[in-house]
């Protein structure tokens, strides 16, 4: 999905999961190319109602963009809502920060907290750790998880085996955040927008919009059962399609938010 931005050398670190993301998005939206939702339609329910209601959230197509739209971009003329995000207070499994609080922004924390560790370490290992840790019974299989393709696509193109090339680096950072929907407190449809800075040879950045069902489990919020969501649209933050996707801007807890 990520496309050639630059030259060839580039190609190699756009791969992360960009044809995946593509090919899904395509798929699901029966090929045309429509716009689909702008990610702003309520799906909030303060009073669980169960797994036809959760699934008819993750189902909801969300806007439909061009591979243009996750490279820079000028920023919109009026910038978008922030969004205020806690900050995790504790280690949690596989050495992904945990301890976010009940609510939907601590699912947004936690949910970026697992993209992080996962596309930073780069590591078919450590994936598989996290999966292990992160993911409820019932949730997709590591082999089908997102994430796990993301990994699998950036190692596989830049012929790196099952682990990051030491002299390549890939840095993630949240960027902008939307709660698709909810199911009483204890689920949401949480989806983060990330900057991913990558270097091999060259350096290439673009952004990356991610959904997962989350669900408060054991004290903490994990991977929920059930089908994969919708993609969630990749675009540069702050630009005018990413604003028309619904993405929010991440700002942490002390930063303040506008509702």
């Amino acid at each position: 999905m990520l496309g050639v931005v630059v030259a060839a050398g580039v190609a190699l670190i756009l791969g992360l999961g960009f044809a995946i993301y593509f090919a899904i998005s395509t798929a699901m939206s029966g090929g045309h190319g429509d716009s689909g939702s702008t990610g702003k339609k309520s799906h909030t329910s303060t009073h669980a109602t169960g797994t036809a209601h959760r699934n008819e959230i993750a189902a909801e197509p969300m806007l439909t963009v061009d591979e243009d739209a996750a490279q820079p971009a000028p920023p919109a003329a009026v910038a978008a809502k922030t969004v205020n995000i806690p900050q995790g207070t504790t280690q949690g499994p596989a050495g992904v920060p945990s301890g976010f609080p009940h609510s939907p922004e601590g699912a947004l924390g936690q949910l970026a907290a697992i993209e992080q560790v996962v596309l930073q370490s780069m590591s078919i290992r450590q994936v598989d750790s996290i999966h292990a840790g992160w993911a409820m019974s019932g949730a997709p299989n590591v082999a089908k998880w997102p994430l796990t393709q993301d990994v699998q696509t950036f190692l596989g193109d830049a012929q790196m085996g099952g682990t990051l090339d030491p002299t390549s680096t890939v840095v993630v950072t949240p960027v902008g955040a939307q709660i698709k929907g909810s199911d009483g407190p204890d689920w949401v449809l949480a989806c983060v927008l990330v900057k991913v800075h990558a270097t091999i040879t060259q350096d290439a950045q673009m952004g990356y919009g991610y959904c997962e069902r989350m669900q408060w489990h054991t004290g903490r919020w994990m991977i929920a059962p059930g089908a994969l969501p919708y993609p969630a649209p990749s675009t540069w933050p702050g630009s005018d399609i990413s604003n028309k996707a619904g993405w929010r801007t991440w700002a942490g807890a002390d930063e303040g938010s506008d509702q």
